[in-house]
């Protein structure tokens, strides 16, 4: 069975105006629904978790400042969100559904989380509306409890992962992949064990290519034994943030073909959800939703 992290409080409110759909979360759990591609049964609502996992990925000051909203106001600024107590524990729950997510990818296949791939936040400070990254504390939680060995994190989202390339550098039990727009925000990119930057533009036959022919050859080198997916839907041409160009059927296809070669190598696979941010919010909600179909087609 398909398994899915959602919790009410990812639809934590801002203020008006603000450019972050914090509104996709919930209307996505709600078409899921609707359409029948999920019942209740596959949903599981994450909790607080044990602040130990935490403190795996991210350095203590860092995470006590966020806990205790003493962070200094340049950091908090780099974040993007008006910090408050709601929000932080909205990050800490989104972790936790991680976590347990990425135990139940290990007994089913795949599990996903509705929300997620926080990628921009680094050991000690977050950006770019990340503050705990979501995956990175998935696999360091697996590593924990000695369930798996070696990772690959497959970050497909438009902008470059630069926080969870800065928290595994140097580590060879976590391999990272960043598949990005090349003049997208991060301005300045941290190294990923495997980089491709893409020109504005680029559309689905080229897309799809380079995808088709550097997953498998990045899983028959590294040998991972589980994979995180971070399938960000901000690829999409109508973005308002993204400068690539791919159709809402070419980032769909995108989804098939990582989840199926995850199916086929008999890798288990987690996925977050990450970016999305087109004007219209039925765009979002349906990209999104494309990643929940093609995982039901492809695993079950």
């Amino acid at each position: 069975m398909l398994k899915i992290a959602y919790h009410p409080i990812y639809r934590h409110p801002l203020p008006l105006g603000h450019r972050f759909p914090m509104g996709k979360y919930e209307f996505l759990h709600q078409q899921l629904l609707h359409e029948g591609t999920c019942t209740n049964e596959n949903f599981f609502e994450p909790e607080i978790p044990n602040n130990k996992y935490i403190f795996l990925v991210h350095d203590a000051e860092y995470v006590s400042d966020l806990l205790n909203l003493t962070l200094d106001q340049r950091a908090a600024r780099k974040i993007g969100f008006p910090l408050n107590e709601l929000l932080i524990e909205r990050e800490i729950v989104i972790a936790d559904g991680t976590m347990k997510a990425s135990e139940y990818a290990l007994q089913h296949g795949i599990s996903m989380n509705i929300a997620g791939g926080t990628h921009h936040a680094f050991t000690d400070r977050g950006e770019g509306f990340c503050m705990f990254n979501d995956q990175a504390i998935g696999a360091r939680y697996l590593q924990y409890k000695n369930l798996v060995k070696k990772i690959l994190i497959v970050d497909l989202d438009v902008h470059q992962g630069n926080g969870t390339a800065e928290i595994f550098r140097n580590d060879d039990s976590v391999f990272t992949f960043s598949m990005h727009g090349k003049s997208n925000y991060p301005f300045h990119k941290e190294a990923s064990d495997l980089d491709i930057a893409l020109e504005n533009g680029v559309q689905d036959e080229e897309y799809l290519d380079i995808l088709r022919q550097t997953l498998p050859k990045l899983i028959l080198n590294e040998e991972p034994d589980f994979i995180y997916y971070l399938s960000g839907v901000d690829v999409i041409e109508s973005d308002k943030l993204g400068k690539l160009s791919l159709s809402m059927e070419g980032c769909m296809e995108r989804d098939r073909i990582v989840l199926q070669t995850c199916k086929d190598y008999n890798i288990p696979v987690m996925c977050s959800m990450g970016g999305g941010y087109s004007k219209d919010i039925n765009i979002i909600v349906e990209a999104h939703a494309n990643t929940f179909r093609t995982a039901q087609e492809v695993f079950l």
